[in-house]
This record gives structure tokens, sequence and C-alpha cells, in this order.
């Protein structure tokens, strides 16, 4: 497909150097790593935040670093985890006194680094924690992941965390309101068409163009099945069917109750997933909206928009966290990052 691109290899590194310039007050590349950080980091008052992840999903996740949410980013290759070398120089680069957090999407290969990394930067008297984003309720395991995926409700985790660090919270605490924002947040999505990574140049996999895939991953791992497309309505009530129907085993013998209960107030995202027009992520959301409202779920606050992408794959997904007050004030908080979408 066509595409703008010079070395297919430099891809990565002249986004992110874009990235830099376009914002030269408030971020700072370090090529070495891979690494886009806040320009005033590290800061010995707060706890850095550190998130990596492949590259390909922009925003996420190197565009929402900056005062409120992320203090760094340090992508691998196209839908590849960051090398351990550059989360271990990321880290140390971001390394404050009051320690370190990598949040981490629930993928073999970023587990892995992040893992790895932790106990060589542990060893060396670095203080840090890691917690991992699984809200993808589309399969139990699937290509890259043991366990769920994690995909778009990463961004409510990130923008909690962001702003509870901001108030001088402990690495404990932000650990803690982490998963609990986890806990509460749940995304299924489906695609259209597949995607294309500058280096490969062929589809990493194709639809007819009455096929839709339902539960995609954000790589484009298999979903739950590949259907016949319906229509705009019926699609969004089978993802959010699966959402709010999601329970996770307690035991082989117990099962956990849902996650949202009629009277819930939730945040609703509707994230494109690169090549869906805006126009049919708020078609989509005024139904879902609708449908919530019939079934006891207030929208506190909407999102609609691209949040985490998968190249040019036509398709989104829905996210919903349940949110308190304290939630709501977190989410609220003022965050200074390239995109402004929160």
């Amino acid at each position: 497909m066509k595409r703008f691109v010079n070395d297919p290899k430099q891809f990565v590194p002249e986004m992110l150097k874009g990235i830099a310039l376009a914002n030269p007050r408030t971020l700072k590349y370090v090529p070495a790593f891979n690494l886009i950080m806040r320009a005033d980091a590290p800061s010995q008052t707060k706890v850095s935040i550190i998130q990596g992840s492949g590259s390909g999903h922009e925003p996420a996740h190197v565009m929402v670093v900056g005062k409120g949410m992320l203090d760094g980013a340090c992508p691998g290759d196209v839908f590849a985890a960051p090398p351990l070398d550059y989360v271990v120089g990321a880290t140390k680069l971001l390394a404050s006194p009051k320690g370190v957090l990598h949040i981490v999407n629930n993928y073999s290969g970023d587990r892995m680094a992040f893992e790895m990394a932790s106990e060589m930067l542990e060893a060396e008297g670095i203080k840090v924690q890691t917690m991992f984003v699984d809200d993808d309720v589309a399969v139990q395991d699937s290509t890259y992941t043991v366990g769920r995926r994690g995909v778009a409700g990463n961004f409510f985790v990130i923008k909690a965390v962001g702003a509870a660090a901001e108030t001088g919270a402990t690495l404990d605490e932000l650990v803690e309101l982490g998963q609990q924002v986890n806990a509460s947040t749940r995304s299924m999505g489906m695609a259209l068409t597949g995607c294309t990574p500058p280096a490969k140049g062929t589809p990493i996999f194709t639809l007819t163009e009455d096929e839709i895939e339902m539960g995609v991953g954000i790589h484009g791992e298999p979903g739950r099945s590949r259907k016949k497309l319906a229509t705009a309505n019926e699609l969004a009530d089978e993802m959010l069917e699966a959402i709010l129907s999601d329970r996770k085993p307690l035991s082989e013998s117990q099962r956990a109750d849902p996650v949202f209960a009629e009277g819930d107030e939730v945040a609703g995202m509707v994230n494109g997933l690169g090549g869906t027009p805006v126009s049919e992520l708020y078609l989509v959301y005024g139904h879902v909206h609708e449908q919530l409202a019939k079934k006891g779920l207030r929208v506190w606050r909407s999102y609609i928009g691209e949040y985490c992408t998968s190249l040019e794959m036509a398709g989104l997904s829905i996210t919903l966290c349940k949110v308190d007050d304290k939630l709501k004030s977190l989410l609220l908080a003022p965050a200074e990052v390239a995109i402004r979408v929160f």
C-alpha cells in the first residue's frame, strides 16, 4: 500500500524525532533508547512513570508523555516489544528517588523485556515496580499473549496514575491505584480491514468486502470469530454484550460478579483503530450511549477518537471504565501532552 515513508527501518526514529521537534518546550528525544521523555524529568519529588510497547499504536504511548501522564515512553519497532536495553536505559535516565513505575500492556514480549529490566535495575539499587494492563475481553489467550491483552483501556490507567503521581503519591500507592483502574476497565474491538507494517509491505491479514474480525487484537491477532458484516448497531451490541457480561474467574468452581451493574457510572470510549472516520465513531457512540442507559449505566464522560490504533486498520474498540469520585477527579486533572484528547 502507499505510505509516507522513507527507509522503513527508520520509520519509528523519524516519527519520534518529529514528535520531539513539534513539542520542544515539553519533550525530549533520546535516540539511543527510542525514548520520548518529559523535558523536565526526572523529578526528585514524584514517581517516574514509563510505558513501552511496540510502535504502530500512536497516539499510544509516545504522544501522551507529559505533565499529568507519562514521564517517558520507549517503544520498540512497529508491533514489536522494546528491547531490554531500551527499557533499562530509559529507566536509568528517568530514575527518581521516589521510584519508577513501569506500566506494561500484557503481551509476552513486553512482559519479558520489562521483567528482565526490573531485575537488572533493582540489582543496581533503582526502586522500580511493574503493573500490567489486560482490559481486552475478546480472548483469554492469543498470539503474543499469556492471558488477556492490554488495549485502549490503558489510557485510563495512565491518566489516573499520572495525575496521582503529580500529587506526590508513593510508588506502592500508584501500583495499587493502577491495578484498581485496570480491574474496573474492559474493552472489546473489531476490524473491518487488516493493516500493513511499513517494513513488511503486505497486510497482516485480509478480509473480504463482506467480512469482519470480531475481537481482533491491536497487532492483528485473531479474535473470537470471522463473520459477515452486519449493521453498526448490531456490531456495537455484540461488543457491548461481551464487555458487560465479562467475569474473571476466581477459581474453577466460582466466578466473579460482572464488573458493571445497574446504577454504575462509567467513562465510555469509542476508539478508532487508525482507518475509521470519526463520523463513524460518533455514530457507534450514539448507539452505545443509548444502550448503556437502557441497562441502567450512566456515561459520566465520553472519549471518542483515536487513542490506541493499529496503523491504518479500519475498525474500532469500545472501552468502559467504572468510575467513582476519586477516579473522576484523577481523569479530570490537567495534562500537558502532545495530543489534546484528555
